[in-house]
């Protein structure tokens, strides 16, 4: 499909939110509706939704959608999504018919590591990986700008594996809700750390709070933190080892946490396999607007 605008939707499990992007990447225009619980209702809301953002810009775009799972190859189903209703069902075909155009989508942790080796805090990188720290870990590998999904379609899962280079205390590790115990993202989510501080203080606060108390010089808080930023060190230094990416962005809500991207990289050395680290860990540029962009340039530069 030829054109020189493109249409980002980022189907969430509470909200839907689109974007145009114009040929240089700059935003012309942008609109979120509420996300219906049900299949048919979705479609008609993304249906709806791209022809509004047409309407308003007079022109055909081309469609990305960055969705909460994957799509099967072969079959076009959706699986592991965490908006249930749209497991097992056709959402690219559906919305291709629905739309008369070819629709590309993508896991919505891709989008963001897409959006940011695209035009964002890792543009012009070759080897991009993509973290989402927040209510759960994920990531997404860009290689050469596209993204690399892997055969069973869990590149860049970081978050489900062990947490590295464990200390005693730290064994088995609080269960995930994968089955297992010990996960990264049971480790370092933003829910995992308040867990870990109630754990080891006995008191009660949301991470936001601990996060704030930290920079006030709350002892406990403080140490937290201090567990925090370790593991997630340890963590990203698994990263660099296996794929060596010549840039880490850092994404989700926990990436707003001040100072968190220079106490990470301080840390890295000890566990990344080299004697002069070249990968750059940054935060990312895009923000919250990241993800949605991404499926937008699912359709390339």
């Amino acid at each position: 499909m030829q054109t020189d605008v493109r249409i980002g939707i980022d189907l969430g499990g509470t909200k839907i939110e689109g974007i145009v992007l114009g040929p240089d990447g700059a935003e012309l225009l942008r609109e979120r509706v509420a996300t219906p619980r049900n299949y048919p209702e979705t479609l008609t809301a993304v249906t709806s939704l791209v022809h509004r953002l047409e309407a308003t810009i007079v022109r055909r775009a081309t469609v990305g959608i960055g969705i909460p799972g994957v799509v099967i190859p072969g079959t076009g189903l959706v699986k592991n999504a965490n908006s249930t209703w749209l497991n097992g069902r056709p959402l690219a075909a559906d919305l291709s018919t629905a739309l008369a155009r070819p629709v590309r989508t993508e896991n919505d942790a891709n989008c963001f590591a897409l959006s940011e080796a695209a035009d964002g805090a890792a543009a012009g990188a070759r080897v991009v990986f993509g973290v989402i720290m927040g209510t759960g870990v994920g990531g997404g590998i860009v290689i050469d700008g596209r993204v690399h999904a892997g055969r069973n379609l869990i590149g860049g899962e970081w978050g489900h594996n062990g947490l590295p280079w464990t200390t005693a205390d730290e064994v088995p590790g609080p269960e995930c809700y994968c089955g297992r115990r010990g996960c990264i993202e049971s480790w370092i989510s933003g829910p995992a750390i308040a867990a870990d501080h109630v754990r080891v203080s006995g008191e009660t606060r949301d991470t936001a709070a601990i996060m704030q108390a930290a920079a006030a010089g709350d002892v406990q808080a403080a140490a937290t933190r201090a567990r925090w930023i370790d593991r997630a060190a340890r963590s990203l230094a698994t990263v660099i080892n296996l794929l060596d990416p010549d840039v880490i962005v850092l994404g989700g809500g926990l990436s707003n946490v001040e100072g968190m991207v220079d106490d990470i990289v301080a840390r890295l050395p000890q566990w990344v396999f080299t004697t002069e680290l070249a990968t750059r860990v940054v935060r990312h540029r895009h923000g919250d607007s990241s993800g949605v962009r991404g499926a937008a340039w699912l359709w390339g530069k």
